[in-house]
């Protein structure tokens, strides 16, 4: 399982867990199908910022399933 810090490894229809913002202390992860892709950079290290199909916002933890 990838842990969604490279920007070439996330395409949306992908399955992943995110954490969004008020989770970040938490670290409870929330998983959704990619939608866009709104980190521009082709590495981050938190994690690629990306938008689920139901419109939450967050960085990618892990791809679940590869398309």
């Amino acid at each position: 399982m990838k842990d969604g810090k490279r920007r070439a490894d996330i395409r949306p229809g992908m399955l992943v867990n995110i954490i969004l913002k008020k989770d970040q202390r938490t670290g409870i992860l929330t998983e959704g199908i990619v939608k866009d892709l709104l980190t521009s950079a082709p590495v981050h290290h938190r994690g690629i910022k990306v938008r689920l199909d139901d419109g939450q916002i967050g960085r990618v933890q892990e791809i679940i399933e590869e398309d």
